[in-house]
């Protein structure tokens, strides 16, 4: 049996594939400034920033930061840098102490523990979802 985590980790290995298919995709889309993989937080992950005109000038700066591992677990948070403070959610599938496998933390602050949850099986549906929580999240924040 597999261990949980409580970190939004996965006891198996980052699948590199993945987050460059997903790189790929994320930087060929007008929503997206750049797309890198990268291993800077000391884990191997996609690191997405968002163009700034789809925001207004009061967020500095969103990102979405994706790790996907071989297992199908999984941890997309999505942040929002402003002058004063930050607003982010997670979206989340790995074994852990405080939820079901499959759970959302939710904004402003994305706290532990956060709402179980059920999320699709394919890494192409679990990013559209995302991708269109924040589309509507966007929306909020222009109106």
């Amino acid at each position: 049996m597999v261990p949980p985590t409580g970190d939004g980790g996965s006891p198996a290995p980052i699948d590199r594939p993945i987050l460059e298919f997903l790189q790929t995709r994320l930087q060929a889309t007008r929503q997206i400034s750049r797309a890198t993989v990268t291993d800077a937080s000391g884990h191997l992950e996609l690191h997405a920033v968002f163009a700034p005109s789809y925001y207004p000038t009061t967020v500095e700066e969103a990102q979405l930061t994706v790790r996907w591992y071989t297992n199908d677990d999984f941890k997309l948070h999505y942040r929002e840098q402003y002058a004063d403070h930050a607003w982010e959610c997670r979206w989340d599938r790995h074994r852990n102490p405080h939820n079901t496998r499959d759970h959302f933390h939710l904004p402003p602050t994305a706290p532990t523990p956060g709402e179980d949850a059920s999320w699709p099986d394919d890494h192409r549906d679990v990013v559209a979802l995302v991708l269109d929580e924040i589309e509507d999240r966007i929306a909020t924040l222009w109106s």
